[in-house]
């Protein structure tokens, strides 16, 4: 199965989805599928990739791929359906699903302050780093078409879209390890994001950062798009400092 995606990579999945190493496979591939799901990497409503692809992908027997995707549906997080049409499907997560509990639960297990931080290093080197090394034509129109999916987005599809956004500049950067890092982390700021509301000003402001900091990777303005990205990365801790600190 040929993944699709928003921002016209060949197939979202693959800063996530890597071979697991031998002895915790159960454990590492639980890990990446639920990172593909946090991350909205595959929407609510549509469908995970094919058993034998996955299997195949995460260096997993099918039966250890039903044992992980049995834990995913007894937290909820996917269904399987049967028939010609069926498969493995992501469940719709909404901001009004996530009940106070799971909310408290969340900031209380979060060191918000060191997210944050990690989040900040990991995306500032890579928006750096893309600007310095210089993308291809293919990666350049990658990079401007997930930047034209978060402008185009309703606002219930706009984190998952920015989110793509976000980790195609990770991807572009050159760092495989960057870029798996940077796939965690991220899930970990999106369940904080979950907490807090879309804010429509927040949102206005943080396309016009976003489209400064892709016009400095592509003019190869590595300084450009380190200050930007910095910036960027300081309104959203603002924010969850605000709202959860």
């Amino acid at each position: 199965m040929s993944v699709d995606t928003d921002g016209g990579a060949a197939d979202r999945l693959t800063p996530v989805l890597r071979p697991v190493r031998a002895g915790n496979g159960f454990e590492e591939a639980l890990e990446q599928i639920l990172q593909v799901v946090r991350l909205g990497l595959v929407p609510g409503g549509e469908r995970l990739p094919a058993e034998r692809e996955l299997a195949e992908r995460l260096g997993i027997s099918r039966v250890t791929l039903r044992e992980v995707l049995k834990v995913l549906q007894d937290q909820g997080l996917v269904e399987s359906r049967r028939g010609r049409y069926g498969g493995t499907f992501v469940l719709p997560r909404t901001p009004d699903a996530v009940g106070e509990e799971e909310l408290r639960r969340r900031i209380a297990e979060a060191d918000i302050e060191d997210v944050l931080r990690f989040r900040e290093v990991l995306e500032v080197g890579a928006a750096g780093l893309c600007a310095a090394h210089g993308l291809t034509d293919e990666q350049a129109q990658r990079l401007r078409a997930a930047l034209a999916a978060t402008q185009e987005a309703p606002l219930g599809d706009y984190r998952r879209l920015d989110t793509l956004l976000h980790l195609t500049i990770a991807e572009l950067c050159g760092s495989p390890t960057l870029t798996a890092q940077y796939a965690a982390v991220r899930a970990s700021v999106n369940d904080l994001l979950d907490c807090i509301p879309l804010l429509v000003r927040n949102l206005e402001h943080s396309q016009r950062q976003h489209a400064a900091l892709v016009e400095a990777v592509l003019d190869g303005d590595a300084d450009g798009a380190r200050e930007m990205m910095r910036e960027h990365c300081a309104g959203t801790a603002a924010l969850l400092r605000g709202f959860l600190a």
